[in-house]
């Protein structure tokens, strides 16, 4: 079991710049994978960005990539998500996950199933 929390959400403008922190504890030994994940108001949680915890290789929506960067500290159990450009339709609720199972495919890490911890989820709001 892994008990996950997340800080770093705001209020920040169009075009800023804002980092997530998500700070792991428990079981961490057995973490396959971390993520995030976000879910706006009348949508679905949606996959935004995952990281292998054994060797850093990241995973991107499309519609991040290029102007989000997730990264870890294996020293901390933190993993961050680096925001930038950020856009009104950014605005959501963040949450961490983490995935303590073996799994082998993209869906391992855009599938919000694989991820068997959660965070309580912190607010990004992106004013235009």
């Amino acid at each position: 079991q892994v008990q996950l929390v997340e800080s770093g959400g705001g209020l920040v403008q169009a075009g800023g710049s804002l980092r997530l922190s998500c700070a792991a504890s428990g079981r961490t030994s057995s973490t396959y994978a971390m993520g995030w994940f976000r879910q706006a108001p009348g949508k679905e949680r949606e996959f935004v960005a995952a990281i292998r915890w054994s060797d850093g290789n990241t995973y991107y929506a499309d519609s991040v990539k290029g102007r989000f960067t997730i990264s870890r500290d294996t020293a901390k159990n933190t993993v961050y998500l680096q925001m930038d450009s950020l856009k009104a339709e950014n605005t959501a609720v963040y949450y961490c996950a983490a995935r303590t199972t073996y799994c082998i495919g993209y869906e391992c890490y855009d599938n919000p199933d694989r991820y068997n911890s959660w965070g309580q989820g912190t607010q990004v709001t992106v004013s235009s």
